[in-house]
């Protein structure tokens, strides 16, 4: 049989979901404690990748086994580290996938202007004024767009470089700025560096005009930096409901 686990981590003490020679992982943490419990190597398969330092409050990932130990939620979080929880189980079909079946992944971007020592891992701490209005016009242009290449760490191995743009928001409350972003794909680094072309723009070192520039030129030495990770979260993942038992 085949199960979701809807899963939640602080990424700042981990160097990503996946598992990697020389670093603790999500992926490996989960792994460990779900063989560990079913007394059985168990694998889990995510829906993407999250890098070093990048937190998410909804991640999805299957694995499967013959058969569910009761109070298995609550014996993964007992193994678990504190930075990492599991919040529910789901069986669902048994050809169901936690990458290929999301139709739709949300990020937040989050920024503060006021140095605050209890955002310092979950929040940038960006202390210039921003121009609002004109990177709500460049979140228009970055929605309208398909190709977003110029956005993508490079030697990445994907097919294309499209994603089908649902949502993509600036919110400012006081001196906390939020980006939202939906989208039924994303690229290697590519909410960072869109958050980091965005800054430019509402900073004054790049206009509408040059966005358009960047985004037609598919170079992503064009585009602006990458924003520093531990603003960045996973926020939710959807699926289609008829992959569900």
């Amino acid at each position: 049989m085949r199960y979701f686990l809807d899963i939640s981590y602080k990424g700042t003490n981990f160097h990503g979901w996946q598992i990697q020679p020389n670093g603790n992982t999500i992926q490996a943490e989960l792994e460990a404690a779900l063989s560990t419990i079913l007394k059985t190597e168990t694998a889990v398969v995510g829906s993407g990748r999250t890098d070093t330092g990048v937190h998410a409050s909804q991640q999805i990932a299957h694995f499967e086994c013959e058969s569910i130990p009761t109070e298995l939620v609550y014996k993964l979080n007992s193994f678990l580290p504190k930075d990492i929880s599991v919040n529910d189980l789901k069986e669902v079909n048994v050809d169901a996938h936690a990458r290929f079946d999301a139709k739709k992944r949300t990020y937040h971007y989050h920024i503060h202007q006021k140095k605050n020592p209890f955002f310092q891992d979950t929040s940038y701490y960006f202390n210039q004024d921003v121009d609002v209005e004109l990177i709500s016009k460049g979140c228009e242009i970055i929605g309208s767009w398909e190709n977003f290449e110029c956005f993508s760490k490079v030697h990445t191995e994907v097919n294309n470089f499209n994603c089908e743009i649902f949502k993509a928001d600036w919110q400012q409350k006081g001196d906390n700025h939020l980006f939202i972003i939906e989208a039924n794909r994303f690229l290697r680094g590519m909410v960072r560096a869109i958050v980091g072309t965005l800054l430019d723009l509402g900073t004054g070192k790049t206009s509408l005009m040059e966005l358009g520039e960047i985004l037609k030129s598919n170079d992503r030495r064009k585009a602006g930096r990458a924003v520093p990770p531990q603003g960045l979260f996973l926020k939710k993942i959807e699926y289609p409901t008829n992959i569900y038992k």
